[in-house]
């Protein structure tokens, strides 16, 4: 049953008497301090004014409504942020009351809510999770220890792609980097390929991701009807806890693999990263155990895999869909490395323009348009508005990239704006904020610019490039689809020549 049947559904048997309590409580709120915002209808509130692209949706109204705008979805006060200033100002001064997500139901399939590093309440344990991460997989000195790793998995991306110019048959390109990224990690932590080249593992590990991307961001009536959760009228947390019971099944057996092997004569301890988290609950049960680590993997490989892959899909796609972009990012290349010499991660701070071409996607095409949700914790008095405690806050990343009072030619690609600015994308710079700010800020982020410039530069270097079928640049389909995170509604496929 789709969104819109669900609600016309629940308008219907939903009571005038649940109408009137719900005026009631919309009267006793002192809606007079809240934000501006769109009249809410009875019972549904806004929801029907989402459509099925939110960031775009409450991009316009903020046009009428403002910065700081506040919806009714169903029974939850909603505030939507839309401004570098106003995310500046509540990042700034009040980050740790919101500091907490605002939980979607779908996340609470098998439970993962209560253990997972990205969406579990500020606390010992998440403090614990957000520990590990910074110290054995993120730190500066563990990425530079797995460099000749990420040069190894880019080179099979190149070798994938050699093969496609030979049989001269496009490159489906977000799943090539889809397959590199999952790879990378699955290398990174368990010391194998989970896409494997025999099998169509990559595609089928992709198709679950973006099923969870897709549930968790789409909009859900149990989210703002909680009474109705255990109905779960959309499907969606049945659908979720099948998604998720595929990952963690097949985390569950590389684990246990890996712990009968260590039980073995003569086991030598690796340099992975399940081999330390194993030690670490084996030292120390109450920091991590075995549940914490499964969902910890999968908060890693979801958001990792499918967020990274999609910013270079759209990364690719524009400088192809701007031809221009594409020569002067090969030249640059070219004088810097040589024309027949590998990119290495050592070459991309003195390659201005890739990077230039990585932030303005970034501005464009945010691997999460809307972030994720927060929940106010206590009252905040934001510009002059009250935003209430259990408030749900979202920050449109999207329209903030987007904002003409900041960028000129806003919708445009231009990766020029960047040359010479110190604009960055690490939470600081409030106009680009792809990762989140604050203390709940994307812990990925250095793993992700080093595989985004990495991958994107050698595809660049390695291949000229053109469109499937003869499509012509300025027909190319650049819209998107909304799930959690953005991908193209249309992958981009694009056949590799050899230069």
């Amino acid at each position: 049953m789709d969104f819109l049947s669900c609600a016309l559904y629940l308008l219907l048997a939903w009571t005038l008497l649940q109408a009137l309590l719900f005026i009631a409580r919309a009267r006793k709120a002192n809606p007079g301090k809240l934000p501006p915002g769109p009249v809410p209808f009875p019972v549904v509130g806004n929801l029907f004014e989402l459509g099925n692209k939110p960031h775009k949706s409450l991009a316009e109204l903020a046009k009428t409504h403002g910065a700081i705008m506040s919806l009714k979805l169903g029974h939850i006060t909603t505030i939507v942020l839309s401004s570098a200033a106003v995310a500046k100002e509540v990042f700034q001064k009040h980050d740790l009351s919101i500091s907490n997500r605002f939980i979607p139901d779908a996340i609470r399939a098998h439970k993962h809510d209560q253990v997972s590093v990205i969406f579990r309440p500020v606390s010992t344990q998440w403090r614990n999770l957000r520990k590990i991460c910074n110290l054995h997989i993120f730190t500066t000195q563990k990425l530079d220890a797995n460099q000749s790793l990420r040069r190894r998995k880019v080179q099979d991306l190149i070798n994938d792609v050699q093969e496609s110019c030979r049989a001269g048959v496009a490159v489906e390109i977000g799943l090539a980097a889809f397959k590199t990224t999952l790879n990378l990690l699955s290398n990174t932590i368990f010391s194998l390929d989970l896409a494997d080249p025999s099998s169509d593992r990559a595609r089928e590990f992709k198709e679950v991701v973006w099923g969870i991307m897709e549930e968790t961001g789409k909009p859900n009536l149990v989210d703002y009807f909680p009474v109705i959760r255990k109905i779960d009228p959309q499907g969606i947390r049945r659908r979720m806890t099948a998604h998720f019971g595929k990952i963690l099944g097949l985390f569950d057996g590389i684990i246990n693999q890996r712990l009968q092997l260590k039980k073995e004569h003569g086991f030598v301890k690796g340099n992975d990263v399940i081999d330390t988290l194993l030690s670490i609950s084996e030292n120390n049960i109450e920091e991590i155990d075995g549940t914490h680590i499964k969902h910890l993997l999968l908060d890693l490989f979801a958001a990792g895999t499918d967020t990274t892959s999609s910013t270079l899909e759209w990364a690719m796609a524009e400088v192809l869909h701007n031809p221009e972009t594409l020569m002067k990012a090969k030249a640059e290349l070219e004088q810097t490395i040589g024309k027949c010499n590998p990119l290495q991660e050592s070459d991309v701070t003195r390659l201005p323009y890739l990077q230039a071409i990585v932030k303005e996607t970034f501005r464009l095409h945010p691997a999460v348009p809307l972030l994720l949700p927060r929940k106010a914790e206590a009252d905040i008095d934001l510009c002059g508005f009250t935003i209430p405690k259990g408030a749900q806050l979202l920050v449109n990343a999207w329209a903030i990239g987007r904002d003409p009072t900041i960028w000129v030619n806003p919708n445009s690609f231009v990766p020029e704006r960047f040359l010479g600015s110190d604009i960055d994308v690490k939470g600081r710079d409030f106009e680009l904020i792809p990762f989140g700010a604050g203390r709940r800020m994307c812990p990925g982020l250095p793993l992700a610019m080093r595989m985004l410039h990495l991958m994107l530069g050698s595809l660049i270097h390695s291949f000229d490039w053109k469109l499937e079928d003869g499509v012509k640049h300025e027909d190319m389909n650049m819209e998107d689809k909304f799930g959690i995170t953005l991908q193209k509604a249309q992958p981009l496929r694009a056949v590799p020549i050899l230069g």
